[in-house]
């Protein structure tokens, strides 16, 4: 068994959509990234990649290379898939958290796990997404960003 951790965080900002866990939130801003900023997708590929002893997201999709413009992070996801069951690796489970003043995230957690799950071929037993806030402190409480933090298990 290996365990990874994974951290992402892009700042907010007007003219972009709000993509987390491969959803669509209606919000008044969006995240700002070479891709679609999707920081909890990001955090659970890190987790997957450390876990797996391959690096990072940024080693794999460089944010100045054209073809990772405005991609979804989802099908980086399932690219992350590809490469962690290359090495023999399955997922035993994904537990992450999403840091966000606003907007709400519980309307959309389960459509997030349930789009992860058939990303990574998992059961969606095996993702756990939840959501805090930071009482107004730090950058995420002032809503500057979001962030996200992600752990796994590969067996």
């Amino acid at each position: 068994m290996r365990v990874g951790m994974g951290y992402d965080v892009h700042r907010l900002t007007e003219g972009r959509d709000l993509i987390i866990g491969g959803v669509k939130i209606e919000y008044e801003k969006g995240l700002l990234g070479h891709s679609d900023a999707d920081v909890l997708t990001h955090a659970i590929m890190d987790a997957l990649l450390g876990a797996a002893g391959l690096g990072d997201i940024g080693l794999h999709f460089p944010d100045n290379a054209g073809e990772f413009k405005d991609i979804s992070s989802i099908i980086l996801l399932k690219r992350v898939k590809d490469l962690i069951e290359k090495e023999g690796y399955t997922i035993g489970n994904i537990d992450a958290t999403i840091i966000a003043q606003a907007p709400k995230m519980r309307p959309y957690i389960d459509e997030m796990r349930s789009i992860i799950a058939d990303a990574l071929s998992i059961d969606v037993k095996q993702i756990n997404i939840k959501a805090t806030t930071e009482e107004h402190l730090g950058f995420t409480g002032r809503g500057e960003g979001i962030s996200a933090e992600a752990v796994c298990l590969l067996n």
